[in-house]
């Protein structure tokens, strides 16, 4: 048996896989965010501990016999956050998220001290990105910053809790703006630009890897037998791409999650920094991928749910599944950056806005706009990246809103390839999490990485096609005027 957590924005999921691969069980718990300022966003690490305890305990019970056959974990998390510990390897602050959007003014002093930065790490400075976060700190808190001993990312920190080791793998750490991408190590430049140096690091290992075993005190508390090995793991989205099987060059999938992803893998390294496209290893040795992002994805959906007071997202899908095209044809424009954008703006200021609103309109309108503000702005992702429609391929769709029949239609008509949604898409990243503990045990790549079966397919429509590109025209032309006004006018 395999156990996969993957650590999320909105919660924890945990997975158990048996020696075929197939899903045993299931369990989550949620989590909150803090955005103690604007522009802030932030989580309190031993909450991810307390939200990780309460999905095993559910595991345990779902599936008890098992659970006792556990012989390696996998990790997943959400990337770029920043966890920083003082030498008694306490937590000096809460973890700055991925979210987060205060260090934008730090981008540009990071590429000034580094003019290598972008071939270095393949990436164009982000203010979510780990490395602004931690030069930020260095200004702003410097008494915290002195005691600095390590700094994790969140998956990693829960990793030390695990098994008492600072390790971090190779996707993960691309995210961080300190990782030589394409050599596979840390950058002594880039760390040296933030005050910090490799002895603040963890050690790296690919996400296939052993990374350490789960320690005596967890063994005891869960019930497992000694030796449980814990892999590498990787990045949210490079574990989702594990778990749905894109693992060669040419494979890939678009995650509707809090935000919303287009991942391609590749045999080599490519970057293309200058669109905010962002160039990562893969969670397994000798591939990369690029991955261009948006930060409102299905976030912005739950957010119009609550902003409308529907009784839930579902009925509010259900009621957006029932309206005409010609309903559809009159909902407003809606830009989706509620928290800022990346691709292609790479702006954290950014921010959302409806487009003509009418007394007319009501929560379904208001819930169609947002599925196709963020369709929308995958489609900018797409040809940032310089794809052009993939009829003879396809894509996976994964995370929360790939539940969402409409929402799966859009995006296949805007991409122009065929879409599948595969079964168990919601946890893709919690099964990848837990084939790289399988991998790590010994498995074959062959046998762990294959495809998901799918559970729909939704092929492009052409006549949806044409209208998504006559309204990305509209839709690219606000985002100067909408954004660049004064708050006051809009």
């Amino acid at each position: 048996m395999f156990l996969g957590i993957d650590l999320g924005t909105s919660g924890v999921k945990a997975v158990l896989l048996d020696d075929r691969h197939d899903l045993v069980a299931m369990a989550d718990a949620p989590l909150r965010v803090s955005y103690p300022q604007p522009l802030w966003s932030e989580q309190d690490p031993q909450d991810w501990w307390y939200a990780l305890e309460e999905a095993v305990l559910q595991l345990r019970s779902r599936a008890p016999q098992q659970w006792l056959k556990v012989q390696a974990i996998g990790l997943s998390g959400q990337m770029h956050g920043a966890v920083v510990l003082n030498d008694s390897m306490e937590v000096l602050r809460p973890a700055i998220l991925w979210n987060d959007g205060r260090a934008s003014l730090e981008c540009a002093q990071l590429e000034s001290l580094v003019p290598e930065s972008r071939r270095i790490t393949g990436n164009i400075a982000m203010a979510g990105f780990t490395a602004p976060k931690l030069l930020w700190m260095r200004q702003h808190e410097p008494d915290i910053f002195r005691r600095i001993n390590k700094v994790l990312l969140p998956k990693d920190w829960l990793r030390w809790k695990l098994t008492g080791e600072l390790v971090s793998d190779m996707s993960d750490a691309s995210g961080t703006l300190w990782l030589d991408v394409k050599n596979r190590c840390w950058s002594e430049a880039m760390l040296g630009a933030c005050g910090l140096n490799q002895s603040h690091m963890p050690r790296l290992v690919e996400g296939s890897a052993v990374s350490g075993y789960l320690s005596t005190a967890c063994v005891q508390q869960w019930g497992l037998s000694a030796n449980v090995i814990v892999a590498g793991g990787g990045g949210d989205n490079a574990a989702s791409a594990i778990g749905i099987g894109a693992a060669e060059s040419g494979q890939g999938f678009v995650s509707l999650g809090t935000s919303g992803v287009i991942f391609l893998v590749g045999d080599c390294y490519r970057s293309a920094p200058e669109k905010a496209v962002h160039s990562f290893a893969h969670a397994l040795p000798k591939r990369w991928h690029q991955m261009a992002v948006i930060l409102s994805a299905a976030s912005a959906f739950s957010w119009v749910t609550r902003l409308t007071g529907s009784a839930s997202e579902a009925a509010l899908s259900q009621d957006i599944e029932a309206m005409t095209g010609q309903q559809r044809m009159r909902a407003p424009l809606f830009l989706p950056y509620l928290q800022g954008e990346r691709t292609p703006h790479n702006n954290p200021h950014a921010r959302g806005a409806f487009i003509g609103l009418s007394s007319s309109h009501v929560a379904s309108d208001l819930g169609y706009a947002v599925l196709q503000g963020v369709t929308l702005a995958l489609m900018d992702c797409w040809q940032a990246m310089g794809q052009s429609q993939r009829p003879d391929s396809h894509l996976a769709l994964v995370g929360g809103g790939a539940r969402n029949n409409t929402w799966a239609q859009l995006v296949a008509s805007a991409l122009g390839c065929p879409i599948e949604r595969p079964d168990g898409a919601q946890a893709a990243a919690a099964i990848g999490a837990a084939r790289l503990a399988c991998l790590a045990a010994g498995g074959d790549e062959g046998e762990v990485c294959k495809s998901l079966p799918a559970d729909r397919t939704f092929n492009p429509c052409l006549e949806q096609a044409e209208v998504l590109q006559e309204k990305l025209l509209r839709f690219r032309g606000l985002y100067g005027p909408v954004i660049d006004a004064p708050p006051e006018i809009i």
